[in-house]
């Protein structure tokens, strides 16, 4: 018999001095320095390329078009969330538009991920809300089915937890788990820095790629002693 609750109200979040921290990186940093993984499909965008969210994850499944469990989440969520929401990836009509965005920004919730899709983009960019969804439909959710809140979901390919740590700017959305993300910090900095200096040095000229050779060789492309 199955005793996991449909709604999980208690659970751990990122301290709030880490998300703070960690909101200086960019997505592609922590993905990095995470061993390249936690980044979600890239169907799932900003609806907007200036929009930027961070905080902790606050998980919500939902049936395909149906948003009663979105509700009921934004009346659980604390400030600093972010709404990750399973919409199973669902085109066919927005699970959320201006009015539940609007509530949402009053709640002071951080933004919005959606494996699905919203509306009223227009309205939304206006607010200056961040919303990372699959795409938008003008057609309005039903409010009839239940779903989950609190459980791990998968969203764009990535498995999240509540708690996890969420980061997203134009290029998409990162994933790192709660437990994780402070350790990930020294190693962000320094590839931060790294980088930088390497910028500066092909600026200079040095446009060579030093691991290149070894890697093709090592690929099969070129033979030992070869070179391009």
């Amino acid at each position: 018999m199955n005793n996991v609750p449909d709604i999980i109200r208690d659970f751990d979040r990122v301290p709030l001095n880490i998300v703070r921290e960690a909101s200086q990186f960019q997505p592609a940093i922590l993905a990095d320095v995470a061993g390249r993984r936690g980044a979600m499909h890239g169907r799932i965008k900003a609806l907007r390329p200036n929009m930027k969210l961070v905080g902790t994850a606050f998980t919500v499944e939902v049936r395909p078009g149906d948003n009663l469990m979105i509700h009921a989440a934004m009346a659980m969520a604390k400030p600093g969330d972010v709404l990750v929401i399973d919409g199973k990836g669902d085109q066919t009509s927005a699970l959320m538009g201006t009015i539940m965005m609007t509530a949402c920004k009053q709640l002071g919730i951080a933004g919005v991920v959606i494996d699905g899709a919203a509306r009223d983009s227009l309205e939304i960019e206006e607010m200056d809300f961040p919303v990372f969804s699959v795409g938008t439909n003008p057609n309005g959710p039903t409010k009839m089915v239940p779903g989950r809140i609190g459980c791990p979901v998968s969203v764009g390919g990535v498995m999240v937890h509540p708690g996890d740590f969420v980061i997203g700017d134009a290029d998409g959305v990162v994933v790192v788990e709660r437990e994780k993300i402070e350790g990930l910090l020294p190693a962000a900095a320094k590839k931060v820095k790294d980088e930088a200096a390497r910028i500066e040095a092909i600026k200079g000229g040095d446009t060579n790629a030093k691991w290149l050779t070894s890697a093709l060789r090592a690929a099969g492309v070129l033979k030992e002693g070869e070179s391009l």
